[in-house]
């Protein structure tokens, strides 16, 4: 940290209860940001989420197409959630207290904390199939058992790990971001020389011999995948953005903010996916441990050694967020004690994941699931910071008020019919691998699914129409257009 030679015990005091980061214990480098989101989206998950667009039955281009397309839309709006935890020093779940109400935000809270641990597993259950592909090279294990009293013990192992990481903090979480996200980097480059120049990939590749898809059914998979890994996988970092960024001094540029941020997000997935892909068009798999050993053979010791990097620093992340997610539902327990509580619980989750089968539906559901109401409240938020306040000093203080305040709303009745309307229509336009994610106007498309645009669209405009009435009441009175808005996204985008 750079803002004060006093910043490490400042923070350290600062995050144990849920309160603004004043400047003084900021940090004036963004370098940290970009190795933050770098970190935590070079995992296993990406390889997966690559081949899944081929698992899917699409070809190799439309599968890049996708993933290049919707991740810089995707990570573009990323970036303005980025820049409000900037500018006023709280988190995601703090910020949105303004838009569903001091009380009404215990529901996007607890969706929040849940959505933190069923990522924390699931990235746990990964590593797994990872580290049984190596112990079987190994000879440790046999591979083709199922090993599952091998993998709870190896997940117990990994999940003190990440939990002890997090305990630690903001601090102890940017510098192992910072130590062991280059040479992973460098793994990764070796792994893609090996595989794109030496595994012979068909780079034509168009989809399984007999059954390429045309016309319509195309444009339903690339729809489909687009939603869990394309837009959708932007859509999924929007409540955790502000988490990190409240430690990044007001002084610091904002358009550098949001170049190191969403550049440090789209680099990874795009490059994991490809990888994925390419593999992916050799093996037709998506089990990660699979995709890794049958293509690099002898060399998948080394290279999983050091990826399973991945997963860990994307857990550092969940467990840490879900720590002050829950800390905003006015529950006065210690940062620290929360993630020793979110260590069981993704234990538990992670013991349910083994003894589930299929990788690729489960992760489908899973991805499919919660951008139903992340769409829905990126549309609300984006809206109430960047087009309700703009011209307005915000007042972020009052966020931090106790429950009772006269400066917020108990329950904000705009957000909240906005944010369910907005649930509603993702649902409608959902397309799922399971017949309760399938809506009824996806359903009538042929499969395709736009899920994601019609959900935050539709919070989004209802919130435009509606959130002005509670405004009058609670926000500040608009300030000279002479005085720089508090949240202005033209100087972002100039």
């Amino acid at each position: 940290m750079s803002a004060s030679p006093h910043a490490p015990s400042v923070i350290a005091d600062l995050e144990q209860q849920l309160q603004p980061i004043p400047e003084e214990a900021r940090t004036r480098s963004v370098s940290g940001q970009f190795w933050i989101w770098c970190g935590a989206n070079i995992a296993p998950i990406n390889w997966v989420l690559g081949a899944l667009g081929v698992d899917f039955g699409l070809g190799l281009w439309d599968t890049v197409l996708v993933l290049v397309v919707g991740n810089l839309i995707g990570m573009s709006l990323f970036g303005f959630f980025v820049l409000l935890g900037q500018r006023t020093g709280a988190t995601g779940m703090v910020l949105s207290r303004a838009v569903f109400g001091r009380v009404g935000n215990y529901l996007p809270a607890t969706i929040q904390a849940c959505l933190a641990i069923g990522w924390c597993a699931l990235n746990t259950w990964i590593i797994l199939d990872l580290v049984m592909a190596l112990l079987g090279k190994l000879g440790v294990v046999d591979p083709n058992a199922a090993n599952n009293g091998a993998r709870i013990l190896v997940a117990a192992v990994i999940m003190i790990a990440q939990v002890v990481i997090s305990w630690l903090g903001y601090r102890a979480i940017a510098a192992f971001e910072r130590w062991t996200v280059p040479p992973t980097i460098a793994v990764l480059i070796g792994m893609s020389i090996t595989a794109w120049f030496f595994l012979h990939i068909d780079w034509g590749y168009a989809g399984p011999a007999g059954h390429v898809l045309t016309g319509s059914a195309r444009w339903a998979a690339m729809t489909g995948v687009m939603t869990a890994i394309g837009i959708g996988w932007g859509i999924t970092w929007f409540t955790y953005a502000a988490d990190y960024s409240r430690f990044v001094s007001r002084e610091v540029p904002r358009r550098k903010l949001y170049l190191a941020s969403t550049f440090g997000q789209f680099l990874p997935v795009v490059w994991l996916g490809l990888l994925g892909a390419t593999l992916a068009t050799k093996s037709t798999t998506v089990d990660p441990g699979q995709l890794i050993v049958q293509n690099f053979g002898v060399l998948a010791v080394p290279v999983l050694l050091l990826v399973i990097h991945g997963p860990i620093a994307t857990n550092i992340l969940n467990i840490y967020t879900f720590s002050v997610a829950t800390q905003a539902l006015d529950l006065k327990v210690p940062r620290r004690a929360l993630n020793l509580i979110v260590g069981v619980f993704s234990m538990a989750v992670v013991v349910f994941f083994i003894y589930k089968g299929d990788f690729a539906n489960t992760l489908d559901e899973f991805l499919s699931g919660i951008v139903a109401w992340i769409a829905a409240w990126g549309g609300i938020m984006l809206v109430h910071y960047y087009w309700l306040l703009r011209g307005r000093r915000s007042d972020s203080a009052k966020l931090f008020d106790p429950v009772g305040t006269h400066r917020l709303p108990g329950v904000n009745w705009a957000g909240m019919v906005a944010f369910f309307a907005g649930i509603a229509m993702t649902w409608l336009f959902m397309y799922g691998m399971v017949p309760a994610l399938q809506g009824p106007v996806a359903r009538a498309m042929h499969g395709v699914d736009l899920s994601w645009l019609a959900g935050g669209l539709t919070s989004a405009g209802i919130y435009a129409l509606l959130g002005p009435l509670v405004a009058r009441k609670y926000d500040e009175v608009p300030q000279a257009r002479s005085t720089p808005a508090a949240f202005d996204v033209e100087e972002v985008v100039a």
